[in-house]
């Protein structure tokens, strides 16, 4: 990628990121870059969306490690 086309890139991120922030959305930077290359890649956004959304409302997977804690 030209100099140019990677400042103008991260010029974009850059004001996605703020607008993301603005509406509270909770993305990170890389999360973001990670979704604008796949609407990039032609991926539905309102798909993408309800996938984010679904992610969020998904209890964190348990470890199937047994803590320290529950050893005897």
């Amino acid at each position: 990628m030209d100099p140019e086309a990677a400042r103008t890139a991260r010029e974009s991120l850059d004001l996605a990121f703020h607008m993301s922030n603005i509406l509270d959305t909770g993305l990170d930077r890389h999360t973001l870059s990670v979704l604008i290359a796949l609407c990039d890649m032609g991926l539905n956004p309102e798909a993408l969306a309800a996938v984010v959304k679904e992610l969020r409302r998904e209890p964190p997977a348990s470890s199937s490690m047994p803590t320290t804690s529950s050893i005897p």
